[in-house]
């Protein structure tokens, strides 16, 4: 490989924030597993054909290997190309190329592109060295503050995180990354989550952009999402500013979470096995009660007392000492008292987890 054509993590990263195109030339499932975010699949070999290049490279050593690889790929050249036209933005838009070790797969389809007339660099190191980038940040990197809206079940926090972003302010929606909604039901009409490491990239995305000296809205969210899970020291900084607390009536709850759940459009089995889940916590003849609301399709009832019974003990222990309260109704005064919240928590110093540990002794 030409040593021009070939380009480090760092500078690879600088070209995303200018807009290169990012081109994944590993297979399908390794795509589907993790990835750099906004990278696209152009994969040399599919799955099967890479299992039989490894395969043949085992019994008959390098040599009989690369021929089988040119065989299976030369076919694929001209969709390949087609396949970057189609998503690059014209033929001098960067574009970084990686597989899994910056190695032959990610060597052929830079080569490929620059025959064509592109203007590709092959990452050196490729999907591994942006793995160990991403364990790095988040386990010494820095960003901004973050400010937690929490409150119980139904009040509404992730629709005011999005309507606060549309409105200008800087936000980070862990569950929509995560693809969960939180809770015992959070699964309940999405698509599944991503794996843990295809979480991380994303969130290592949305974090990154937060300037050392600026913030960020998020919700406050236990160490687990779904079955994902939050990395330490992001959860740790969940914790250190003060928590903007949002209250509503149990009627304002259960509206909101009836708009957010769209039960008319969610097979009602799918809610029996989550519900069912709550005997050991409720207790046989509360849950075959809650089962019979479901069955009888008495939303309103079944929501109303999913929290009383449910929710509202179980995250109550989240109503933290540090906060400033806000009532959500009426809405918009709610929403610009929630505003009034976010200067005053910015105006104080920024707290750090020395402060926390001594405010909680």
């Amino acid at each position: 490989m030409i040593q021009h054509l070939r380009i480090d993590l760092h500078k690879a990263l600088e070209l995303k924030d200018k807009g290169a195109l990012f081109i994944d030339a590993r297979t399908p499932s390794e795509f589907a597993e993790a990835t750099i975010p906004g990278a696209i699949n152009v994969p040399i070999f599919d799955d099967e054909q890479r299992a039989r290049v490894g395969l043949l490279y085992k019994e008959q050593g390098p040599t009989a290997a690369r021929r089988l690889a040119v065989e299976l790929v030369a076919p694929k050249i001209p969709e390949m190309v087609r396949r970057v036209e189609q998503a690059a933005e014209n033929e001098r838009q960067p574009l970084v190329v990686f597989c899994w070790r910056g190695g032959m797969r990610s060597r052929a389809l830079t080569s490929f592109l620059e025959l064509a007339g592109f203007s590709p660099r092959q990452l050196i190191g490729g999907h591994k060295e942006f793995r160990a980038h991403v364990r790095e940040f988040f386990e010494s990197g820095h960003w901004g503050r973050m400010l937690v809206l929490r409150g119980l079940t139904g009040v509404g926090k992730t629709r005011l995180l999005l309507r606060l972003q549309q409105e200008g302010y800087p936000v980070v929606d862990l569950e929509g990354l995560a693809n969960h909604r939180g809770s015992a039901f959070g699964a309940l009409g999405l698509a599944p989550q991503p794996t843990q490491k295809a979480f991380e990239a994303l969130l290592w995305e949305a974090l990154r952009k937060i300037p050392r000296d600026g913030y960020v809205l998020a919700e406050g969210e236990s160490k687990h999402i779904g079955k994902l899970v939050l990395p330490p020291r992001v959860h740790d900084s969940l914790q250190w500013e003060t928590s903007i607390w949002l209250e509503a009536s149990l009627e304002y709850r259960t509206r909101i979470i009836l708009e957010d759940y769209p039960v008319s459009s969610i097979p009602r089995a799918q809610f029996v096995a989550p519900i069912a889940a709550l005997r050991r916590r409720l207790g046989a003849e509360t849950v075959d009660r809650l089962l019979a609301l479901l069955d009888g399709g008495r939303w309103e009832e079944l929501v109303r007392d999913l929290m009383v019974l449910y929710y509202d003990p179980l995250y109550f222990h989240t109503h933290p000492e540090r906060r400033i309260e806000v009532c959500l109704e009426p809405e918009e005064e709610g929403v610009a008292q929630v505003k009034e919240a976010i200067a005053q928590i910015l105006a104080e110093a920024p707290a750090s987890p020395s402060l926390l540990e001594s405010a909680h002794g």
